[in-house]
């Protein structure tokens, strides 16, 4: 949404209007040139929602997260609104606690991510792919989204956490209305609706789940949360739900998202997908440029927990402090025309986060799976292309695509 005309301190990043074709870029863009820390005072969906601080440069991101002591994620959850996401759930997963007792919980799951025992998976993960690629064999078109992406990352997220494959699609639908709440094909109900229906229904398959696993524990990731010990004491039940709920939807909503925006980017820019086709080997290169043009997550949001300074703007404690990798990855200091698809650009980016505690555990596992679903689909149809107008999950959480219709060959 373009903002001539206007101040852009004066913006209003939440105002919806903002969000309909994903991330607002040329608002962040203003922002980064004119007023890199900006301050946004409400929010159009929760009027009782306090402002936030957006901090939107590569390098303030970089301060922001590697500093827990000042920007905490316990004090007031990981979320720009806090609403759409109740602070006590938030808090029961590592990723919205901080030092120590996030350290100790992370490092149960650590060694389950380690890039060899990810490596190790690869045979598994290519069959997943294989098998959900051949369904479509044949056909003349289908939905990257629904068709490809969602039924591979639900199998490859739900056999590391022991879920049934015949659960696979009830997990994605909740997983995707609790987070994409804000979306009205995503969730017709609403932040209310994942409130009140999603979040309850949550809770009691996982519960079903838990007891199973007490009852005959295996070596999946479940069984790991019912046997964690922190600080001598096995983990409360809205602990192991919240834990479990943060592996499956960061396995479903990851690497789903990047796979098809870069996908996107790759049909719309001729000249990068024959870059690919002709040398295979520049796919890990196609899937970093993938990751940092298309965060799966547009932001994480701290609390700061004393009086700072952050790029000459004074932050009071209490305040909200929101990094915005949307815009952190696309930074001009640090990356030439940011804007621009480029395969052999071999940049660094904030994807996982910008370095600290909560640097995503899930590295290897996400860039295992986009270099084999990028292998697979294109091994199969090197002549894929857009059959229609994609269209953009609203959500200033979310950073996807809901379908991205595709003709699969001439």
């Amino acid at each position: 949404m373009a903002t001539v005309g206007r101040d852009i301190a004066s913006v209003e990043l939440t105002e919806r209007e903002h969000w309909e074709d994903g991330p607002p870029l040329s608002v962040f863009k203003e922002m980064r040139r004119g007023c890199p820390i900006h301050w946004t005072e409400s929010f159009e969906e929760f009027p009782e929602e306090a402002g936030f601080w957006s901090v939107t440069t590569a390098e303030d991101v970089h301060t922001v997260s590697r500093d827990w002591k000042t920007y905490s994620s316990e004090a007031g959850g990981v979320v720009a609104a806090a609403a759409g996401f109740p602070i006590e759930l938030a808090r029961a997963m590592f990723i919205g606690m901080d030092p120590p007792k996030h350290d100790r919980l992370k490092a149960l799951f650590q060694a389950g991510f380690t890039p060899k025992r990810i490596a190790d998976h690869e045979g598994a993960i290519r069959e997943i792919a294989t098998g959900v690629l051949d369904r479509i064999k044949g056909r003349e078109r289908c939905d990257l989204v629904t068709d490809v992406a969602q039924p591979v990352v639900s199998r490859v997220i739900g056999s590391f956490m022991g879920i049934p494959e015949e659960d696979d699609a009830i997990w994605a639908r909740l997983m995707n209305s609790t987070l994409g709440a804000a979306d009205p094909d995503l969730n017709p109900a609403g932040f209310e609706g994942a409130v009140e229906k999603d979040v309850p229904e949550i809770f009691e398959r996982c519960r079903k789940l838990i007891a199973a696993r007490q009852e005959r524990p295996t070596d999946d990731l479940t069984t790991v949360l019912v046997q964690a010990e922190v600080y001598g004491e096995k983990l409360e039940e809205h602990e192991i739900v919240m834990g479990f709920f943060l592996l499956v939807a960061a396995g479903n909503d990851s690497t789903k998202a990047t796979y098809c925006s870069g996908m996107r980017a790759l049909m719309e820019d001729p000249e990068q997908m024959q870059l690919l086709l002709d040398d295979p080997a520049l796919i890990p290169d196609a899937v970093e440029e993938a990751l940092r043009m298309f965060p799966a997550f547009a932001h994480f949001r701290r609390t700061a927990t004393c009086d700072a300074e952050l790029h000459g703007q004074k932050i009071k404690q209490g305040d909200k402090v929101v990094m915005w990798y949307v815009s952190s990855n696309r930074d001009e200091t640090r990356y030439e025309d940011p804007d621009r698809f480029d395969l052999r650009r071999k940049a660094e980016h904030q994807a996982f986060g910008a370095g600290g505690r909560h640097f995503c555990l899930g590295t290897a596992l996400a860039r295992l799976e986009l270099k084999v679903l990028f292998e697979e689909t294109l091994a199969r149809y090197p002549r894929i292309a857009l059959a229609g107008s994609p269209a953009h999950a609203e959500s200033l959480f979310l950073n996807q695509l809901k379908t991205l219709p595709v003709r699969l060959a001439p």
